[in-house]
């Protein structure tokens, strides 16, 4: 049975590493860690003969890099945020009177 699945798909599903590096760097570094680590596990079980596992590691691969993604984005808004209320309320109470 294992060896119809292989026939039928010949390359191994997407491993999402270079999507899962960037965020890694970029976004939140423990979510995309988790997403590395899939997607790690991804080629690994295709040359074991692991056809499932290696679909669900890419699923799971592409799962957390999104999920660091939105993290990151929503971090970076909320600092934004942040900084835009904080020099708002400096103004307002003459913290940059010179």
């Amino acid at each position: 049975m294992m060896n119809e699945q292989m026939n039928q798909q010949q390359t191994p599903p997407s491993n999402y590493l270079v999507f899962a590096i960037l965020v890694t760097i970029f976004c939140c570094q423990i979510l995309g860690i988790v997403s590395i680590v899939f997607a790690a596990q991804v080629n690994s079980k295709w040359n074991a003969g692991d056809l499932e596992g290696a679909i669900a590691a890419s699923k799971n691969a592409k799962l957390w890099a999104w999920i660091a993604f939105a993290c990151g984005i929503a971090a970076a808004i909320i600092f934004t945020l942040l900084s835009i209320f904080g020099i708002l309320a400096g103004m307002s109470f003459g913290g940059f009177d010179m």
